[in-house]
């Protein structure tokens, strides 16, 4: 976590402004750095076109004499076509470009040296999903057989260590979702049930009276209503589980029986042949094993589209491309008659507003309001693009966003850029057009700069509401109090009303893309957007920072900064968008021109030629860093395995020499400081300007091995966030970096919480619980069904033993220290909390990856790797408050005797509080199996 920020309304941004670049990769991972590099780089590009523009473009565009009027004065319209100041604009719109371009490469020979650097790190080579492939559309004979698969793919580098094919669980899946709706309406019921016995009795001891016991909660089996016999609701939902649990237990003891299914999931004993086996081509039928994926995260995986036939995935990826289409021609006709119907010539034709006045408040309606009505009808499409995409068979969650990256970005630039901004100015053109076509040339210079005052309103409106809106989660702020108040009735609801916000990447990156495209399109057009622009990435810049270091958990979101390349290729729409505007700007020119002369159609020339030579850059950028962004290098492979430094040494990201020269002993820590801020700060000013200033504070390089220096946060890039959360110090090797230790035989990954260990047995848990921990659970013998999978981390159910009679082990169920913790609960929230020491509790928020580490053992990365029902535990864990006069302790232990030994109560973390409401510690995590010791898997013999 970020250090707390300091009391004053405007004291997080000092403190977000001074965190240094490099250690923000330590806090937020690679794909969140590179999205505030990219706000950042346009930021910088926007100043810098703001400066040139204004000193320029604008003087020129004031005193020319096209006879413009109103604020079309400040834009090209004002120049004349026979003008050669003409030239000016075509001269710094080669400059802007040029800048634009330097930027683009500046970042991406930047991008892909950490690209490689995350690659390799020994805290991501260490999870197995680095080097596991998934394989879809696989042959008959393959899925039929292990050996086949393994054969196949061992003859990639290193071979193939494991083969786990997937399964149809449907049937399991089916119970083991009844058995949570069961589980859910329990904790529902219960947490319902205690809050009116602490009322009943609260209320009973105030007047001195009997209190009177609290009527059982019933239901009917049936969901028809009023149909069957009705039935205690505790009693019948708590054995309901305990005997779906059993047959979850049966089912789950061997997963052979099972169908096996055309797709599966492939470990190989080396990363480098996961990366070539993902760009081979694996068989010699058509659309066989030709959807490979990379990097896999097994709660990354959308497990019902593994398994879709590569004829079915084509024909839903037609049907779903024609309904896109289809949503943009709807769209579209939805807001053009949005943006038309709310001008001041169109209301006046509705009825009783014939007499409407052309005031300034309408004019302010009429400019804002189109903005405002576009924002929420494009609000509803991203839910509707990411239905499509996953109904097309989309394999994995994260690649649904990174797909609904370049589909919402395309209905942004049509809908929202060519719709919304060009109604007035493309229907204009086209219906004079229409009655007189060599009109249209001559209407392109007049019509489009009008265009620009839309432009900036909509520029304006996302710079100031939209990122005030971005820093306030005026939603999520409601939510959190209005959630819990009329909803969030259980701990567990309670809990998840807090849930850390994720950021939404497939639709924000596109809109700040189609804001570069608004700007710089209209760069040459009408300079004053560059200002508005240069506000709106400063502003968003300046709140991102923030909001990555201190809001948002991403921990789910884990590409390795996949959705760069796609920014970029979504700059390089704007690029050619604009200069497509410049060359048809100068044609209009040259249409009106009445002495056409040689100076003339040279202008029309150079916006061609600037075209040109963007293709060519363009296709060096796919031909020379796109392939680097997918798959890990060979030689970048082979350079770490020789020298296994490279990959925990920050690399010199100016790409300039090679992977060694990092970890090279000839090179001082000053020169790789000073490596490091050119990376860092090379799109904000030149190496000279850079250079000067270390020159004139050498303290920045003789920094070097302070806690906040470079080289001192290299290594911390990849430190676990559980261990400083928790006050450890982290475990330092030979090399300095946490979890890792660098031998003479190469990395040896320091066994933590959550993984397993190298010998393949898992982790022991945490601390168990204080005395004073309110649990009531069963003995889970640690112990899989059938003993088919070793036990996960944390999977004992510490505290009381019950037998499968609901008894302590050794006699009558009793209860631990009751008074003690009812007198804590009685306290409040911050005594309900020290039930465990500080260093003991654990975040249900924590941005620790627990994936499965490459030393687990087989058994272990077959369970991880199968189909999430077939992981499901058999051991259901309620979450409930317990009263302060102890009413409900029977109640909660013939609650387990009825789940036949297959329920834990688990009362810690939770209480009810003097006004009879009930309370939750938001951040502890019943499930957990760690800090609670109840997310266990039970036996079926235990039972």
């Amino acid at each position: 976590r970020s250090p707390p920020i300091s009391n004053g309304v405007l004291a997080w941004i000092p403190a977000v402004l001074s965190l240094r670049e490099d250690k923000i990769i330590d806090r937020v991972g690679l794909d969140s750095y590179m999205f505030l590099r990219y706000m950042r780089s346009m930021f910088v590009i926007f100043t810098v076109l703001s400066f040139l523009s204004l000193v320029t473009i604008l003087p020129v565009n004031i005193i020319g004499d096209g006879g413009a009027k109103g604020m079309s004065v400040l834009t090209i319209a004002n120049v004349a076509p026979e003008s050669k100041n003409l030239w000016v604009h075509i001269v710094f719109f080669m400059v802007f470009v040029v800048w634009v371009m330097s930027n683009i490469f500046l970042e991406l020979r930047v991008y892909t040296r950490l690209r490689i650097w995350w690659l390799t790190h020994p805290s991501h080579t260490e999870k197995v999903g680095a080097s596991t492939i998934m394989v879809s559309a696989l042959p008959q004979a393959l899925t039929d057989s292990d050996e086949r698969i393994r054969s196949t793919f061992d003859l990639f580098p290193g071979g193939v260590r494991q083969v786990v094919v997937n399964r149809d669980c449907s049937e399991l899946q089916e119970i083991v979702e009844k058995r949570d709706a069961y589980a859910g309406k329990l904790e529902g019921i219960l947490t319902s049930y205690a809050a009116k016995c602490e009322k009943a009795h609260k209320k009973a001891a105030e007047k001195g009276t009997t209190p009177k016991e609290v009527k059982r909660p019933t239901m009917r089996e049936s969901k028809i209503p009023f149909k069957g016999p009705k039935l205690d609701a505790i009693e019948f939902l708590s054995t309901q589980i305990g005997e779906l649990n059993q047959q979850i237990g049966d089912l789950s003891k061997d997963a052979s029986q099972f169908k096996r299914k055309a797709s599966a999931f492939v470990l190989f004993r080396k990363q480098i042949a996961a990366h070539m086996a993902a760009q081979s081509v694996l068989d010699y039928r058509p659309f066989s094993m030709n959807m490979v994926s990379l990097d896999i995260n097994p709660d990354d995986v959308i497990w019902g589209n593994l398994n879709l036939n590569p004829y079915d995935r084509r024909i839903r990826s037609y049907i779903s491309l024609g309904i896109t289409i289809g949503l943009v021609i709807l769209w579209s006709l939805i807001t053009g008659a949005l943006t038309t119907l709310v001008s001041v010539n169109n209301l006046k034709k509705l009825p009783g507003l014939e007499n409407m006045t052309d005031s300034k408040f309408m004019g302010i309606f009429t400019g804002i309001i189109p903005a405002v009505l576009v924002a929420v009808v494009m609000s509803l499409l991203p839910t509707i693009l990411r239905l499509l995409l996953r109904l097309e068979g989309t394999p994995r969650k994260t690649e649904i966003d990174l797909r609904l990256l370049n589909r919402f970005y395309f209905f942004q630039v049509w809908n929202v850029y060519l719709i919304t901004i060009f109604t007035s100015s493309i229907l204009t053109i086209a219906a004079n057009g229409f009655n007189d076509p060599k009109s249209i040339l001559g209407l392109i210079p007049e019509k489009v700069p009008d265009s620009a005052t839309p432009i900036l309103t909509y520029i304006l409106l996302l710079a100031f509401t939209g990122a005030a809106k971005e820093i306030l989660q005026v939603v999520r702020l409601a939510l959190r109090y209005i959630l819990p108040m009329l909803f969030a009735k259980t701990p567990r609801k309670i809990s998840a009303a807090e849930t850390p916000a994720e950021f939404d990447w497939g639709t924000s990156i596109p809109t700040h893309s189609l804001i570069f495209l608004m700007g710089f399109s209209y760069s040459f057009i009408a300079p004053l957007v560059n200002c508005f622009a240069a506000v709106y990435f400063g502003f968003y810049y300046l709140v991102y920072r923030y909001q990555f270091l201190y809001v948002y958990n991403d921990a789910n979101w884990a590409t390795g900064g996949l959705s760069f390349p796609k920014s970029v290729t979504q700059t390089m729409v704007g690029v050619y968008i604009s200069e497509v505007y410049m060359f048809l700007m100068m044609l209009a020119k040259l249409a009106n021109n009445s002495n056409i002369n040689a100076n003339a159609i040279l202008r029309v020339v150079f916006p061609g030629l600037i075209l040109l030579l963007t293709i060519f850059a363009h296709i060096y950028i796919k031909d020379a860093y796109m392939p680097m962004v997918n798959y890990l290098p060979v030689r970048a492979a082979a350079d770490v395995e020789r020298n296994p430094k490279i990959a925990t040494t920050f690399p010199d990201v100016t790409g300039g020499n090679d992977l060694e020269c990092a970890v090279d002993p000839s090179v001082s820590e000053e020169d790789r400081v000073r490596q490091l801020m050119y990376a860092t700060y090379g799109s904000l000013a030149p190496k000279w300007l850079i250079d000067f200033v270390l020159k004139k504070m050498p303290r920045l390089l003789s920094h070097g091995r302070d806690e906040n220096s470079p080289s001192a946060a290299q290594p911390d890039a990849f430190s676990s966030d559980e261990e400083k959360q928790n006050g450890h110090a982290p475990a330092q090797g030979v090399s300095g970096v946490p979890g890792v230790l660098i031998t003479d035989s190469g990395i040896v990954p320091m066994p933590s919480a959550h993984h397993y260990n190298r010998d393949g047995s898992a982790a022991e848990g945490e601390k168990r619980l204080s005395d004073n921990t309110n649990i009531l659970s069963i003995d889970s013998r640690a112990k899989s069904p059938g003993g088919m999978y070793p036990a996960l981390a944390g999977d004992h159910l510490d505290a009381m033993h019950l037998d499968g009679t609901g008894d302590a082990a050794g006699g009558a169920a009793s209860f631990r220290s009751i008074t003690s913790a009812t007198q804590l609960r009685q306290r409040g929230p911050d005594a309900a909390h020290s039930l465990t020491s500080a260093a003991d509790r654990k975040s249900r928020y924590s941005m620790v990856d627990t994936a499965p580490l490459a030393a687990a053992g087989d058994n272990a990365l077959a369970e991880a790797f199968s189909n999430p029902a077939l992981r499901a535990k058999t051991a259901t864990v309620i979450w409930v408050p317990l009263d302060n006069f102890g009413i409900c302790n029977g109640l909660y232990a013939d609650v387990q005797r009825w789940g036949a030994g297959t329920i834990a109560v688990v009362t810690e973390g939770t209480w009810i509080d003097g006004k009879g409401h009930v309370r939750a510690d938001t951040e502890f995590d019943a499930d957990g199996g760690e800090h609670s010791g109840v997310a266990a898997r039970t036996s079926a013999d235990g039972a």
